[in-house]
């Protein structure tokens, strides 16, 4: 009774913040649950069996495997409760979704008793979480003639799971509600500071946008009954900067249905709109919710008699309304025909890229990886029964040019599709399965993906992955309660699951707190590789990598393959020459800035960039790949020359290797394996056998910017615009400015130089800067903080090597300390120099913060209103985006500097070895 009781305190602690109890995971509590229910005389029975029934979790968690069991034991006769019948019993199991409840029916279903053997039987053909040993099961008892499995085989070869389930509406009635005005952020759907909690569904909840916005949410539901509310980006792309499954995970439990009356706070299919449409990253989050995400091109820009924009006096173009989706706002989704009609059905806008036939089976099927599972269940049931499975899926959606020759990512997506039509060359547009290498964990998402895995029954990773990583990065800066309750047990259940971690559940190597990005860029070997991380900078310079919602990710884990579509793709070059006093971040900057000006639109937005920048180490092309995120770019590929890329494979091997000696290898080699794949792809390119990837000469781009690198004369900044007149035009990427537009008088009230946009070269950048000025100057003096957070321990131990950890120390306030990291966040700042945990840290704005109403200049890639600072009543916060030298003057000088100050401070500094590739 002692852990129900502690259950019970809990929920009248959660009371006081309005919350349900919270849903079970523990074998042990729920065990303790079922021992009351079956005590008659109990007082605490009724409320027992509310607990079993309707609030515990179902797949792989401890407390499923003790309610499926006790099911088993109702559905035999072993034990009788009046309040839940066999077929009661049989409905329950039916909702745990995989995992000990299917080895529950496949006992029953291939037992003795024939009538409960068939009713078990008809439960499991509505089932499609079953992995390898399941399906064996069912195979060997077909082949020893068992009927049952004969019957539900033949309905898996139909797939009658999917089938049978209620096709979408013809029309779907939805009621407005506008989110905000311009780009939103994941961060406004769930905020980067509640990260700890959400894998506390109906807590996280809470803190989706304001309470205000959340009870407006509820009385339109209320008004409109037969409605569903769609959250809208006015103006602007709904769900920009992460993929973030718990904001769409928010979205959905407010205005999204339940997925089942008996699991708690799951909620699927919500109905999301921006005037731009939805972020890409975003929209594979909402496809695995079997959600709508609508593209409204509700407002257009205005053009003259010459067919050009109209730009207002900030040469802006002028936009014009062509209807209202102000909140409360009726409209109708015309699913049969694809148009969005106002209320009496006049057609509004055409939505079919909403609606293709993979979209409608992910809504058909409630999540898009119910599908993936239901493929490989209807294809397994055919190949043991020896016939041909129906074509009940919409088939791979294949396009293929004849005479066109293939870009990066078409190269890389033919090599690793699965179930194509043999010999056929797919082309952009294409949309089709393919097999995933590398995968990628973060902290903070890491353990929704954990209750994916468990949700979806999966107990071991796929062995098709060639690695796997959980990340403690975000997590880093504080070692808070949150963390101390949260991580260990995210560690335990990945290592168990086969990823390697940055922590060891058993403490036998030191914590790795590097930025996952920065590991993932390291165990990625193969330049053909596709790779999955959860974080939207997952973006390596080698292979192609899309960041993704937990879910993604879990699918990822469990079955080592993905569903996307192939993207057409931008590409980029490079001519001219870079002056000496010019960082590589400012090529970046005014990539962004060139390509606007040549296109006037965002033409890299859910597009693939394909950048010729293979001079550089994948270290620092990282820092372009990585800020493609930024750009809304559905990916990038670096396009690397062979000697650069060998060069780049053997740091790689380098780093793998310092992880092998630390202790972090697992049981089945899975370092060494990459080692020996890196070796493997060395031989390739220096026998001239299948060089560094390189796309066809004759391969079609939607577009090519060409990034003219005389034209880069100062350091650009890349400015959220927070007082911009239109709000449409505030905390994007897209506002890139000179540093001289700031005339060397803006006021910067804290520096960050961190994130995974830097590499060890901005840290010896830093290092030289400091010894510049005290030798220029006499001494070094801060007017404002400067925050450091080397992306990587690998980094922290070159730079003690090689001396420069050594001239930050001098210089620093405070250096982190591994043997008692820090409890909890700072609150303030002085004027000095804080040499951080390797991490995220400020980058995040989970844990470390700026001062409420601060302008700060930081290397980081997050500008969005509220992630790094927030703001005051009277001051709106600024993360202002530069280059580390423009970073670290700015605190100097507690102001932004001007070009002679600049040009000063960076004298005899090598700032970046970038010039364009020489063609052969």
């Amino acid at each position: 009774m002692s852990i129900y009781l502690d259950y019970l305190a809990e929920i009248d602690s959660r009371k006081t913040q309005g919350l349900a109890p919270k849903p079970i995971d523990d074998g042990v509590l729920l065990s303790e649950i079922i021992t009351l229910i079956q005590d008659a005389a109990s007082e605490h029975r009724a409320d027992a069996l509310k607990f079993f029934i309707y609030n515990t979790l179902p797949g792989t968690t401890s407390a499923a495997a003790a309610k499926a069991a006790f099911l088993k034991q109702i559905i035999l006769g072993d034990v009788t409760v009046p309040e839940i019948s066999p077929a009661f019993a049989l409905e329950l199991l039916s909702h745990m979704k995989g995992g000990p409840s299917i080895g529950v029916l496949l006992d029953i279903a291939l037992g003795d008793d024939a009538a409960i053997a068939v009713q078990a039987g008809d439960v499991l053909k509505t089932q499609f979480f079953l992995y390898d040993a399941d399906m064996f099961r069912l195979r060997d008892a077909y082949l020893a003639g068992n009927p049952v499995a004969k019957d539900v085989l033949e309905s898996y070869a139909q797939a009658e799971f999917f089938t049978k389930l209620p096709d979408v509406e013809d029309e779907i009635k939805v009621v407005t509600y506008i989110a905000g005005e311009g780009d939103i952020s994941t961060d406004l759907l769930s905020p980067g500071n509640q990260a700890h909690s959400r894998s506390d569904r109906e807590l996280h909840g809470l803190c989706m946008m304001t309470p205000q916005a959340q009870q407006e949410i509820v009385a339109l539901k209320a008004q409109h009954p037969d409605k569903r509310v769609m959250l809208i980006a006015e103006k602007g792309t709904m769900g920009v900067g992460s993929s973030r499954m718990s904001g769409v995970n928010n979205v959905a439990l407010w205005t999204g249905k339940q997925s089942s009356p008996y699991v708690p706070f799951v909620n699927y299919a919500p109905v999301v709109g921006g005037t731009n449409g939805i972020s890409p990253i975003f929209a594979t989050t909402v496809d695995v919710t079997g959600g709508i995400g609508i593209n409204l091109k509700n407002w257009v820009k205005m053009t003259g008699p010459d067919g050009k924009a109209i730009l207002n006096n900030d040469g802006n173009p002028v936009l014009e309304e062509t209807f209202s989706v102000a909140t409360g706002t009726v409209l109708k989704i015309d699913v049969k025909n694809k148009k969005l009609t106002d209320e009496a059905g006049n057609e509004l806008v055409d939505v079919a890229s909403a609606f293709t036939p993979q979209k409608m089976e992910f809504m058909k099927a409630g999540s898009s990886y119910a599908i993936v599972f239901g493929k490989k269940l209807q294809t397994f049931a055919a190949e043991t029964l020896g016939v041909e499975a129906p074509l009940v899926f919409a088939p791979n959606k294949e396009i293929s040019v004849e005479g066109q020759g293939l870009t990066a990512v078409e190269k890389i997506f033919n090599r690793n599709a699965v179930g194509v039509t043999p010999g056929k060359v797919l082309h952009a547009g294409s949309d089709v399965r393919v097999t995933v290498n590398i995968v990628g964990s973060q902290d903070t998402t890491g353990l929704m993906t954990a209750q994916e895995l468990e949700a979806m029954a999966a107990t071991v990773i796929s062995p098709l992955v060639d690695g796997a990583y959980q990340s403690g990065c975000h997590t880093a800066s504080v070692w808070d309660k949150k963390a101390q309750a949260n991580i260990p047990k995210l560690m335990s259940f990945m290592n168990n699951f086969g990823l390697i971690t940055a922590r060891d559940p058993k403490g036998r190597y030191h914590a790795m707190t590097d930025v996952i990005h920065k590991v993932l860029n390291d165990i990625t070997v193969d330049d053909w590789a596709i790779i999955i991380g959860g974080d939207s900078h997952t973006r390596m310079s080698k292979g192609v990598a899309f960041g993704a919602d937990s879910g993604t990710v879990a699918l990822a884990l469990a079955t080592g393959e993905a569903t996307m579509p192939i993207p057409q793709s931008v590409k980029v070059s490079f001519k001219g020459q870079m002056l000496p006093y010019m960082d590589f971040r400012d090529v970046v900057h005014a990539t962004q800035a060139q390509m606007l000006a040549q296109f006037g639109e965002n033409v890299f937005q859910g597009r693939i960039i394909e950048v010729h920048i293979g001079t550089l180490l994948a270290d620092q092309a990282f820092t372009f790949t990585d800020w493609t995120a930024e750009m809304k770019a559905k990916a990038s590929i670096c396009i690397s020359q062979d000697e650069t890329l060998i060069e780049s494979l053997e740091i790689a091997k380098s780093r793998i290797q310092i992880m092998i000696d630390k202790g972090m290898e697992n049981a089945a080699g899975t370092l060494q394996g990459l080692i020996n794949k890196a070796d493997a792809r060395i031989a390739e390119i220096r026998s001239g056998v299948k060089p560094a990837l390189a796309p066809d000469p004759n391969a079609k781009y939607f577009a090519e910017v060409v990034v003219d690198l005389d034209l880069i004369n100062e350091p650009m900044i890349a400015d959220p615009d927070v007082n911009n007149a239109d709000v449409s035009k505030r905390y994007t990427h897209d506002t890139i400015r000179p540093v001289s537009y700031y005339g060397g008088t803006k006021k910067v009230d804290l520096g960050f130089i961190g994130s995974c946009m830097v590499h060890k070269g901005d840290m010896k950048i830093l290092a030289q800067m400091l010894k510049n000025i005290e030798a220029s100057e006499g001494k070094v003096e801060f007017k404002a903080p400067l925050v450091v957070a080397p992306p990587t321990y690998n980094i922290v131990d070159e730079l003690k090597a090689e001396g420069d950890w050594d001239v930050l120390k001098k210089y620093a306030g405070f250096e982190f300390d591994d043997v008692a990291p820090k409890s909890a966040a700072r609150t303030s700042y002085e004027n000095m120099l804080y040499l951080e945990r390797p991490g995220c840290n400020l980058c995040m704005g989970n844990q470390e913060k700026a001062a409420k109403g601060d302008t700060v200049m930081a290397t980081s890639t997050r500008l969005f209103q509220g992630r790094v600072v927030e703001d005051t009543d009277e001051k709106k916060g600024e993360s202002l985006l530069a280059s580390t030298p423009v970073v670290v003057l700015s605190t100097i000088l507690g102001r932004t500097p001007s070009m002679d100050e600049y040009k000063s401070a960076v004298v005899g500094i090598d700032l970046t070895k970038f010039a364009p590739p020489v063609a052969h």
